[in-house]
């Protein structure tokens, strides 16, 4: 009877010590389960270079528009979209039969005054002959020189007239006003040329430029000569490298933003007018700052009133974590390009900075470290 109950007593005991191991082992589980998963880094010190971007069209150094000074019809285009010129190198032919019959009358003029002005021209040294020897009076001698000037200017006129019409002529023929390639040609052969319209543009490729709106803000950091990339969809992989040409003098009293002209070398003429470009200007450079990644930053913004006024005010936190602890930090944020962060306060150098994960956090949040690497 005895052995009895202390077999029995022994099992009780050993079901006993079996519950508390599971219990144990369960409750160790439910902490596990409760943990987040999170990636973090060492926060460290970098050098960032410190830019500022813009947006524009890509344009050509120079780029004349041609015109035909006479309205008439186009007779042939000895050069195409993309044919290089030469300076006073003939581009068009315009038809021009009056102005070549209006050369022909102009001719025509000069002979005839400059027939009458030899006719005039023995009686007039007649004249002054026999008005030294009194046998003339002075009024017929002032007739006969006042005549003959009349003549010479007769003369002078009808060679302007035909030295007009002949400059008229030479209309016909347009020339490049520069040497480059023809970019556009914007009618054919046989339309009408119009005045205010141009036959083709003329543009200058060894270099390009790209003309940006700068804000007010950026202007105390540009300056002539500044280095610049240029980044264009054509060529994603490229950079192309230029600097700041121009700064315009005046801002636009109602956007606050000037002009900033970029030029950059193209001898492959591999950037074309027309494209659309991103301009990456650097402005300063930060050695040796506080850097962590902006993706690990979260922001949020709030309504305050500053000075009477209601102003939207941008707050950042991160999470660092501590003995599998993740506590929210609030964290000020001098500059950021979009990919790194630059912390002037709220962060010390090597601590574990919640990268992945944060936004599931709350304060004091339990978490799991899956993988910890450096900034």
């Amino acid at each position: 009877m005895q052995k009895k109950i202390l077999l029995l007593l022994a099992l009780i005991g050993l079901s006993f010590s079996l519950f508390l191991s599971c219990s144990k082992e369960a409750s160790t589980n439910d902490d596990e389960a409760i943990k987040i998963p999170v990636e973090t880094a060492i926060v460290g010190r970098k050098t960032v270079t410190k830019e500022v971007k813009y947006t524009g069209d890509v344009k050509a150094e120079q780029e004349i528009k041609v015109f035909s000074k006479i309205p008439d019809r186009i007779l042939s285009f000895e050069k195409d979209e993309g044919d290089f010129v030469n300076k006073g190198e003939i581009i068009a032919t315009i038809e021009a039969t009056k102005i070549e019959q209006a050369v022909i009358q102009a001719k025509a003029a000069v002979v005839s005054a400059q027939a009458q002005l030899v006719n005039l021209e023995s009686e007039y040294q007649r004249a002054q002959r026999l008005i030294k020897e009194n046998a003339m009076s002075q009024q017929q001698f002032d007739g006969v020189k006042t005549q003959h000037e009349a003549t010479q200017a007769l003369v002078e006129q009808a060679v302007a007239a035909q030295v007009q019409a002949e400059s008229q002529l030479a209309d016909a023929n347009v020339t490049a006003p520069i040497s480059g390639i023809i970019g556009n040609r914007y009618y054919e052969q046989g339309d009408m040329a119009a005045g205010p319209f141009p036959l083709v543009t003329v543009v200058q490729m060894k270099k390009v430029k790209v003309e940006v709106n700068a804000p007010e803000q950026d202007f105390g950091q540009l300056n002539v000569g500044q280095c610049a990339n240029l980044h264009v969809l054509s060529y994603p992989d490229e950079i192309f490298s230029g600097e700041i040409n121009k700064i315009s003098p005046v801002l636009d009293p109602i956007t606050r933003m000037g002009k900033i002209e970029i030029l950059v070398n193209n001898n492959d003429k591999r950037l074309k007018p027309g494209m659309f470009a991103e301009v990456q200007i650097c402005v300063n450079t930060m050695e040796n700052v506080l850097t962590i990644p902006k993706h690990a930053v979260i922001e949020n913004t709030e309504l305050k009133r500053i000075n009477g006024l209601d102003v939207a005010v941008i707050n950042s936190h991160v999470f660092v974590e501590n003995d599998g602890i993740a506590y929210l930090r609030d964290i000020e944020i001098s500059y950021t390009n979009g990919v790194f962060a630059v912390v002037s306060s709220g962060l010390k150098l090597n601590e574990n900075l919640v990268t992945v994960g944060q936004q599931s956090l709350k304060d004091s949040a339990k978490v799991k470290v899956l993988n910890q690497g450096e900034l």
